[in-house]
């Protein structure tokens, strides 16, 4: 039979589980405005009854708080972390989209393509009706051609600033993500110090948390949690938790691992900016792979703006690997190419070619024509040769230049800035080449391209014609180095400087005996404005309505993406915050709840007293 004190022990139990419990709700109160604040909970259970020597055989021994511990759903936060790096995506990449779009803006506040390209025809069309020989009238002309220049240069290294900005922001990313992670290797080992001995790491489990929130906008992140047994199979009480971004493992227990930024030795296009960051693995040096379908949040996105070009990079089938002299395999053949026009060829001189898994840097090609100017084949100048054993690997196998990203970033926009430049201008210097300037001398290029290090692309050979203005035969071959619209980009593009300072030096005329204020050549130039099919199957002037339409596209299908997301969000956190967060109501009923839980207790206590002060002191023989 239990002693006649025992009531007091039970009484006690309760005031002490419960004082537990008014605790915790003080405690969900006093952080109910704090950001990541998980709602605690005081788990309260029976005591275990105690056998008796009774009839009734076991008697209730009172209440125990047996934990202390968060309440989170790994459901609803899964789901808030695959929705948060999506919409990390595509916040981010409006947020880009719409400078690029700003770049592209002709509203007669910001004179932009049409407002200049129409400026420019116009002062050519004022050389026809017997200006043509007029030094002002010229001028004009050549001052608005070399403004369209202008013009495509400005934009060309606005965008290539952005590139580096986005390029520059991949860095601080990295830095970020692996900051995280070291932390959350430290929090779980603080975690398991805490639970290996019975408690329950609230706090640092919402700062872990906290943290694996702020990740997933920047990566796709997943987690996996388990006990850790000892060699027998019993639970030690603590447990590994593994992060894993975009597939691959950061954290690992109280093990992390970094990422780290290279730059590549390489362009993947043409005009990309030099020292592009890729981001590795620190510990193996494999590729982090921040574009592949796993792939999320915003460092995905800056991938996209900075390296997209629309999957348009140039692929083709390896035909022929060559050996030289020495026998050495250091020329590999690509043909059956995605792209033949040599106008929307964007391969820099130097970089890579990938076949299967494997990867060869080149120090430069040469492309082989056919009789209409378009390519056939172009071959590869290995630095480092193919072995032998690895031919059957190479030949007759798929082949990529540079790498494919399947999005409209700053390199789908210059490619198709170049692509324009050079079809507009190799048309517009054939009807030049045709004529004579003023002298009397045979007129060359008009628009020509001058790199920042002076070098000068004449186009000589293109576009040539003989002395009745009949063409002559186009070139079969270019090359990484050599002369050919291929050179000339929106960095580059210029008025040729002897038309700037010399105004004779520009041909209206097939035939200046014709007279020198003939024009029968800017007739025929007047009709590249809108007469001529310069540019995916419409004419010039339409030119900023396509790069427009691509860029407005994009930017409503990613604000669609984006509301939809953010939408999401806004359901996912509510639904999350209805098991993790503070309800102020609910809190205040508990208060009450426990309170009168508590006061019952003391009652019970008040109760014994009198009882036992009955017993001891007032009963009994007088």
């Amino acid at each position: 039979m239990p002693s006649q004190f025992f009531g007091l022990n039970i009484a006690g139990s309760g005031l002490s589980a419960y004082q537990a419990a008014i605790n915790t709700t003080a405690n969900n109160v006093s952080n109910v405005q704090k950001e990541g604040y998980s709602r605690q909970e005081t788990t309260l259970e029976a005591s275990a009854a105690l056998r008796v020597y009774a009839t009734y055989g076991s008697t209730g021994t009172g209440i125990v708080a047996t934990e202390i511990k968060q309440q989170r759903d790994l459901y609803y936060d899964s789901k808030y972390w695959e929705n948060n790096s999506k919409l990390g995506y595509f916040d981010q990449k409006l947020y880009y989209l719409n400078q690029v779009e700003g770049y592209f803006e002709d509203n007669g506040v910001d004179m932009g393509f049409s407002t200049i390209f129409s400026a420019m025809f116009n002062g050519l069309d004022t050389l026809n009706g017997g200006n043509a020989s007029d030094s002002s009238v010229r001028n004009q002309f050549i001052y608005r051609a070399d403004n369209l220049c202008t013009y495509f240069n400005s934009v060309a290294n606005s965008l290539q600033s952005l590139q580096k900005d986005l390029n520059e922001e991949i860095y601080s990313s990295v830095s970020n993500v692996n900051a995280i992670g070291e932390k959350i290797a430290l929090l779980n080992k603080e975690i398991n110090q805490i639970e290996v001995r019975g408690g329950y790491a609230n706090e640092f489990r919402d700062e872990r948390a906290l943290l694996l929130d702020e990740l997933s906008g920047m990566v796709a992140v997943t987690t996996q949690e388990y006990d850790v047994p000892n060699s027998y199979g019993a639970d030690l009480g603590g447990t590994n938790f593994t992060v894993f971004i975009n597939g691959q493992i950061l954290v690992d227990g109280n093990d992390y691992r970094t990422l780290e930024c290279i730059s590549d030795k390489y362009k993947n296009n043409q005009t990309d900016a030099e020292g592009m960051y890729e981001i590795k693995w620190a510990d193996t040096g494999t590729d982090f792979a921040a574009t592949t379908g796993t792939a999320g949040g915003t460092l995905k996105a800056l991938f996209d703006l900075r390296d997209g070009n629309n999957t348009e990079a140039l692929k083709g089938t390896v035909t022929a690997v060559t050996a030289n002299a020495n026998g050495v395999y250091d020329k590999v053949t690509m043909s059956d190419l995605s792209n033949v026009r040599i106008n929307a060829l964007n391969i820099p001189e130097r970089g890579t070619i990938s076949v299967g898994n494997k990867t060869y840097e080149y120090s430069g090609w040469e492309a082989e024509l056919d009789a209409d100017g378009n390519l056939v084949d172009i071959t590869f100048n290995l630095d480092k040769p193919v072995e032998a054993d690895e031919l059957h690997l190479v030949e007759n196998k798929d082949v990529v230049v540079g790498k494919s990203v399947d999005a409209m970033g700053i390199p789908y926009y210059l490619a198709q800035f170049d692509e324009f430049l050079r079809n507009f201008t190799e048309l517009f210097n054939g009807i030049q080449k045709k004529g004579m300037t003023l002298d009397g001398e045979k007129m060359g290029s008009f628009f020509i391209g001058e790199t920042e290090t002076g070098t000068i692309y004449d186009f000589d050979g293109w576009g040539e014609v003989d002395a009745d203005g009949n063409p002559v035969a186009k070139p079969t071959k270019i090359s990484s180095e050599g002369e050919g619209y291929h050179q000339l980009t929106a960095f580059n593009a210029t008025v040729n400087q002897r038309s700037i300072s010399e105004p004779g030096y520009f041909a209206t005329t097939k035939d200046i005996t014709n007279g020198k204020d003939a024009y029968d050549l800017v007739t025929e130039m007047m009709k590249l404005q809108n007469d001529t099919v310069i540019y995916r199957g419409d004419n010039a002037s339409a030119f900023l309505e396509r790069i427009v339409s691509d860029i407005s596209v994009d930017t409503e299908k990613n604000t669609v993406y984006y509301e939809n997301y953010f939408n999401m969000s806004g359901v996912i956190t509510t639904q999350r915050s209805s098991v993790s967060g503070v309800d102020e109501d609910e809190e205040a009923l508990n208060l009450v709840k426990f309170q009168n839980a508590y006061n019952l207790s003391s009652k019970v206590i008040s109760v014994l007293t009198e009882i036992y002060d009955k017993l001891i002191n007032q009963t009994g023989v007088t």
